[in-house]
């Protein structure tokens, strides 16, 4: 059926955005494209297909939205398997980040981009329901 293909990033300066991006999330730059007033940059990373494209736009905009209570949240999230060794060298290259969160199930921090996107980065332990490889098991499960 359906998977992830590309994840849309708005962003104001597509020239500064691409080099963070590139230097702070380690993309791979698939294409770009400039059509008129259109300019974009689209990206893989170095593990799995999902795509990541950064389209200028002229004002910030959000990438994130409130929940009920007033707690923002964001749109989705990046996974990691070393998410001390991923805090560090965001924190080493000045990104701003809030810390990192333990819990039995998830670690995560939320850092922002050069526009003020906010992210966030979640590493599942073996007993999170989100842990790949109870994924893997589900995937499995349901193409028998």
């Amino acid at each position: 059926m359906f998977q992830m293909n590309s994840v849309f990033i708005p962003v104001t300066d597509i020239e500064r955005s691409k080099k963070w991006y590139e230097n702070n999330l380690g993309l791979l730059k698939v294409d770009e494209w400039e059509n008129g007033s259109d300019h974009g940059a689209g990206y893989v990373f170095s593990r799995g297909n999902t795509g990541l494209a950064l389209i200028e736009v002229t004002e910030p905009q959000s990438t994130a939205f409130t929940r009920k209570g007033s707690q923002p949240n964001v749109y989705f999230n990046f996974s990691t398997d070393d998410i001390e060794g991923d805090y560090q060298r965001l924190v080493d290259r000045n990104v701003i980040t809030s810390p990192i969160q333990y819990s039995e199930e998830v670690s995560m921090f939320d850092f922002k981009d050069p526009d003020g996107n906010s992210f966030s980065v979640v590493q599942e332990s073996s007993n999170s329901p989100y842990h790949e490889n109870h994924i893997l098991m589900l995937q499995r499960q349901y193409s028998e």
